[in-house]
Parts: C-alpha cells; structure tokens; sequence
C-alpha cells in the first residue's frame, strides 16, 4: 500500500528534518491512508487533524531515535 512513500533521508535525524519536510510526509502519508489527495470541505477539518498529529507523532519518533549510539535530540 505505501511502497511510494519517501524516505526524509537515511537515517533521519530529528535536527535534519526540517518541519517542512516533516508536514510534507505527514500530508503525504494522510492522503494514501484516506484514498483523498485533497478532502472535500466538508472532511478538510478530520484531515488536517490527521495531518498535525501524524506530525507529531513523526517529530516524536525522531526526537528519540538513536543513530551510531547517539541520542537524537527533539526538533524544533
């Protein structure tokens, strides 16, 4: 199902993802859970919830992450 999504980049750092990006994947992976690249109006409110808490969540993982025994540090 999601074999187009893309990688930040490997390994992705929480201080190398920019929020950008980071919005960037969520939005991306939002639209392939929900079949809808852009919501009708009446959905727009559910989607972009959805698409600010997949930020997080993503923020989250790479705040903790460890990469070659390092402790990421948290974005933003």
């Amino acid at each position: 199902m999601c074999r187009s999504i893309k990688t930040l980049r490997p390994p992705a750092l929480a201080e190398e993802a920019t929020e950008d990006e980071i919005k960037a994947a969520a939005l991306q992976y939002v639209r392939k859970v929900s079949g809808f690249r852009a919501p009708a109006a009446h959905n727009q409110e559910v989607f972009d919830r959805a698409v600010e808490a997949v930020a997080a969540a993503t923020a989250e993982l790479l705040g903790g992450l460890e990469v070659r025994g390092q402790v990421a540090r948290p974005a933003g």
